[in-house]
């Protein structure tokens, strides 16, 4: 007599949510995609239910690896990664437009064409005083803000 494994459609429901909730034990971002994965087998299941078992595998496994590799993708975390509390040396001559003037202790605003530091707008001061509209060059990076001067 050979008994074959069936799986139910809430069966994959039942170990998607599993995989899913062991990512908030395990947090490394990865585990997520295979319970997710895993549901859509279970939503494939509902409305086709004469899926075999080797098909119904072979689609979590796809259907996984594909959403892995494409939030890895798509989410770069080099490319996404703020840079808030970091060194300031990737900063230092930056070039942005001063939307507000900024003079000797008094601080301005300045803009930048894509974001510094996590922000596209930061406020700045400036040991001379500089009129709004100046192109002006990041000199370092002093807490919340950063030091300007006339580029």
């Amino acid at each position: 007599m050979v008994s074959t494994l069936i799986l139910e459609w809430w069966h994959w429901e039942i170990a998607g949510l599993a995989l899913v909730l062991l990512e908030l034990a395990v947090p490394t971002f990865f585990v997520l995609w295979f319970g997710f994965g895993a549901m859509l087998v279970g939503l494939v299941l509902l409305v086709q239910a004469d899926l075999s078992l080797t098909a119904q595998i072979s689609t979590w496994v796809a259907a996984s690896v594909a959403m892995t590799v494409l939030w890895f993708r798509v989410f770069k975390r080099s490319q996404h990664k703020t840079l808030v509390g970091t060194a300031g040396g990737e900063v230092i001559g930056e070039v942005g437009l001063l939307v507000s003037a900024v003079a000797p202790f008094e601080r301005g605003r300045v803009r930048f064409q894509r974001p510094v530091l996590g922000a596209e707008e930061w406020a700045c001061v400036a040991e001379n005083a500089i009129a709004a509209g100046e192109r002006v060059r990041v000199v370092s990076v002093e807490g919340s803000f950063v030091k300007v001067a006339k580029a």
